[in-house]
């Protein structure tokens, strides 16, 4: 890829997990704490959980990632009424936490090095806490320049927000390289507006199948790999 100049990176699922979904991480965790549901039920859980936040203004813009979690745990224990304890919620808190922070390891120095080399934007979905997020790991000298939907009021698959990517990057769509985790969230709209693309494919929520007119430029299973495309 010697023509990409700039990298937009999504963040959760992306950076935080390196390819894994945020459901198959918290569902970790439940089966650790011992919460007594099948995956059906947590699904159910976990998608009343991402509605209501996308919803009602719950996460404030100070709000660290420890205390969104604890929110977004706490929304699964309203709905999934007296399964997950106080004890439970706990432990799967920490241990959602723990498991960022181990991922960061690797993952904050892969973006660290293409930093040296590269402008890089963040373009993500989340919930207007980006910032306080990026601190929190120590991420924030990567990305100067930040596009957070709830900021923006866009939300992918929206391309409108990659485009709002491109804008803050200063460069032809053609010289970027997009990297996430979702084929229709990131990929497929970064595509439509001429970037070049690399799918990080993980533990996903559903499988994704690639359109045979917007294949992404690369397929990878970690960040990591990275360094051996650029």
């Amino acid at each position: 890829m010697n023509t990409v100049k700039g990298i937009i990176f999504d963040y959760g699922g992306t950076i935080d997990t390196n390819g894994t979904h945020w459901a198959e991480v918290i569902w970790e965790q439940y089966q650790r704490a011992g919460v007594e549901v099948d995956k059906e039920l947590f699904r159910e859980a976990y998608v009343y959980g991402e509605r209501t936040l996308a919803k009602k203004r719950i996460i404030e813009p100070c709000d660290t990632f420890h205390t969104l979690l604890q929110k977004k745990i706490a929304l699964h224990a309203e709905f999934l009424a007296g399964k997950i304890s106080p004890e439970k919620h706990q432990a799967i808190v920490e241990g959602c936490y723990q498991k960022v922070l181990d991922t960061l390891r690797t993952t904050c120095g892969v973006v660290q090095r293409l930093s040296q080399r590269y402008p890089l934007v963040l373009v993500t979905n989340f919930y207007g806490n980006m910032p306080v997020v990026l601190r929190e790991f120590n991420l924030s000298s990567y990305f100067p320049k930040i596009v957070e939907s709830s900021v923006v009021g866009i939300r992918k698959p929206d391309p409108a927000l990659f485009a709002l990517g491109i804008e803050a990057l200063g460069l032809p769509a053609q010289e970027i390289l997009v990297v996430g985790d979702s084929y229709k969230k990131d990929i497929q709209p970064s595509l439509s507006l001429g970037c070049r693309t690399a799918w990080i494919k993980g533990l996903c929520w559903e499988e994704e199948t690639p359109q045979p007119d917007a294949l992404p430029h690369r397929i990878i299973s970690s960040i990591e790999e990275l360094l051996d495309i650029l």
